[in-house]
């Protein structure tokens, strides 16, 4: 299949080895991503998954409901090539990193801010030997550049299926730590998308929640744990 079709037009969809990977087939038909490569991933835990949301759709198809597939694709697509460029995107995140800008007060949030963020910025520390500083206010102070460097060697070390979750990883939460946490299984999704919603949670708190503006948390977690998951299938045995 070389594009997403509005009608469903087959009848099984089963994962099958295709070399050193795996890939999915429609009907006999090996399925193929929008720009017409062959779409081959690195696992048969993720080509069952890819196989399982064709499975899943209805008489028309939503590609809304298939983030494993839209993964893959981007992952072939866009990602593999131009990695260094978007490695170099994530990477320039560490020097802006949401853990290290604070509040100057309430206490009550400069405390939680504190609680949740520092033993992140701790625990890339002792991994990366990369400790960030946070600041207080909004206004830019540039981060240790060697501490930058460690943590950028790290970003494009990711090949490109753990690169293209690492995007969502990284630019929903606003922190370069926080992806590399969620990335090395370092601390629980759940906390971790908790910890990037700090600020939110507390205006929340004083003002009421937004309809509107928790629709677009709830769909924003949800894209930050599906790419958890994709995350986990490219490296599965």
């Amino acid at each position: 299949m070389s594009e997403w079709a509005a009608k469903r037009f087959w009848t099984a969809a089963e994962a099958v080895a295709q070399g050193a990977g795996h890939s999915v087939e429609l009907d006999g038909r090996a399925v193929k991503t929008p720009s017409k490569a062959p779409l081959v991933v690195p696992s048969r835990a993720m080509a069952e998954a890819v196989a399982a949301e064709w499975r899943a759709q209805g008489e028309r198809i939503d590609p809304m409901s298939m983030p494993v597939t839209r993964g893959a694709n981007a992952a072939i697509d866009r990602v593999r090539v131009q990695h260094a460029e978007v490695a170099d995107m994530l990477a320039d995140y560490g020097d802006s990193d949401l853990l290290c800008y604070r509040a100057e007060a309430p206490a009550e949030l400069v405390s939680r801010q504190a609680a949740a963020w520092d033993p992140l910025l701790d625990w890339a520390g002792d991994t990366f030997g990369a400790r960030l500083s946070p600041r207080t206010g909004i206004m830019h102070e540039a981060q240790d550049p060697e501490a930058l460097a460690r943590l950028r060697r790290e970003v494009h070390a990711l090949d490109a299926f753990d690169l293209t979750a690492f995007h969502d990883l990284v630019s929903l939460s606003g922190s370069l730590v926080i992806g590399l946490a969620a990335e090395r299984g370092a601390h629980d999704p759940e906390a971790l998308w908790a910890a990037s919603r700090i600020d939110e949670t507390w205006q929340e708190e004083l003002w009421g929640a937004d309809e509107e503006a928790a629709d677009v948390a709830a769909k924003k977690r949800g894209a930050f744990l599906d790419a958890v998951r994709f995350l986990a299938l490219a490296r599965a045995e």
